[in-house]
């Protein structure tokens, strides 16, 4: 008789490097699997169709996935240009074509111009929610609903490759950013069409594709070794401002209080606490008005594995 392998508490940060054909959420349980990890939870979903750099949280990595979700991304994206498609890429159909024989400086001038600052109206085959809903649903029954337009920025992109009517592009870029519709926008710069035949997420929040590992690459590890790949749970808010507390404050954040804390410090933003050993204690805000420090979120120490 098979029996399940019984789960496990595993906390830390696993980069993957998500397969095309798998969606976000089909490679986060095979990875949870392979790691017999008792909770998990992926950052920033990716389409079935794109590749690349999946941070999936374990156990109380999960408390701060949402410091990912705002995190700056880049992608490679290959494009075809003078065809429209359904969906934006090419799990759709092609519904429109124009002329194809664009000049590799009609392509520059038109990402010249969608660089910086941009306003975006994210695409209709996309997880954004309309009345509980995602937008995908909708657009599967031919439904348009109306969205708002969205505020992003384009930091660059450069051209790796340009052959009309292919074209490969590096994208830096806030959070927000659907590259499916960036490449619409170019092409509509240009008076044409395009549509993404590739897309591979290389950067998220300082991490790189190439510190990521692919599920086949996992699975032939030992899990002593699956386990030394994982990162720490305070990889994901490295870039907010840290603070040290001797044992009698952190256990009054444990037990809910809010420890005094006079030390000139940022308060707009969440603050990561540590204890005078070295371990990560979670984040909390400073209440300046008060001089105290409240617990957001904290690593449950009684369940981590490290």
């Amino acid at each position: 008789m098979n029996t399940k392998p019984s789960k496990r508490p595993v906390n830390g940060v696993l980069l993957l490097d998500k397969p095309e054909g798998l969606s976000s959420n089909t490679a986060l349980q095979k990875a949870r699997r392979l790691y017999r990890a008792e909770k998990a939870g992926h950052t920033g979903v990716l389409d079935p169709l794109a590749t690349g750099l999946l941070p999936v949280c374990f156990g109380e990595a999960a408390k701060f996935a949402q410091y990912l979700l705002d995190a700056d991304k880049a992608y490679t994206a290959t494009l075809k240009l003078g065809e429209a498609s359904t969906t934006g890429d090419a799990e759709g159909e092609i519904i429109d074509t124009a002329r194809a024989d664009i000049s590799l400086q009609e392509f520059q001038t038109a990402c010249t111009a969608l660089t910086g600052p941009i306003r975006q109206v994210p695409p209709m085959f996309s997880a954004l929610k309309h009345e509980g809903k995602p937008l995908y649903e909708y657009a599967r029954k031919g439904i348009v609903i109306e969205r708002k337009p969205r505020d992003i920025t384009i930091y660059s992109i450069d051209i790796q490759e340009f052959a009309a009517p292919k074209a490969v592009i590096d994208v830096r870029c806030s959070k927000g950013t659907y590259i499916r519709t960036l490449s619409e926008d170019i092409a509509k710069h240009i008076g044409t069409f395009a549509h993404l035949t590739a897309l591979r997420r290389t950067e998220t929040a300082g991490f790189t594709i190439a510190q990521s590992h692919t599920l086949e690459q996992l699975a032939d590890l030992s899990e002593a070794e699956r386990d030394a790949l994982l990162l720490p749970c305070d990889v994901l808010v490295q870039h907010l401002p840290k603070i040290t507390l001797n044992d009698h404050a952190v256990e009054m954040l444990k037990f809910g209080q809010r420890p005094q804390f006079t030390e000139n410090i940022a308060h707009e933003q969440p603050i990561r606490v540590y204890s005078q050993q070295g371990e990560f204690i979670g984040l909390v805000e400073y209440q300046q008005d008060i001089g105290r420090l409240k617990a957001l979120r904290l690593m449950n120490t009684a369940n981590t594995s490290e």
